[in-house]
């Protein structure tokens, strides 16, 4: 599980990443509220969990992806969606994807670095 997370930095940088990771959540939701009448429930339902598991950084470059995946079905299901809105959302979820999740989340509670300390034999 390590592989899927390069670092967990703390401090500025992890409530950068922390502040990344809900903006990306906003923005799918956003996405999804706003064209919820053109998208069907299921979609809207693993929308908002999927910015759910981003937002507490479960998972979260998988997560990321998801939401990409997510935000692509809104995108060809209306077919008008602006350019600017569209590489916001894109850029956003490519950077969370590959910074990881940072300190300030579940994934570096469950599987950030730890200090072994070996008992002399």
């Amino acid at each position: 599980m390590q592989r899927l997370f390069s670092m967990f930095p703390r401090g500025l940088p992890g409530l950068a990443l922390l502040f990344l990771r809900v903006s990306a959540a906003i923005a799918l939701l956003l996405d999804c509220y706003f064209n919820r009448s053109e998208v069907s429930v299921w979609i809207q339902l693993v929308t908002i969990l999927v910015a759910a598991t981003i937002c507490i950084g479960f998972l979260t470059p998988v997560a990321a992806v998801t939401a990409l995946v997510f935000h692509v079905f809104v995108w060809l299901g209306l077919g008008g969606i602006s350019a600017a809105a569209l590489i916001v959302v894109v850029l956003d979820a490519v950077a969370l994807a590959l910074l990881g999740p940072g300190a300030y989340s579940l994934d570096a509670y469950r599987f950030g670095r730890r200090v072994v300390v070996l008992q002399p034999p």
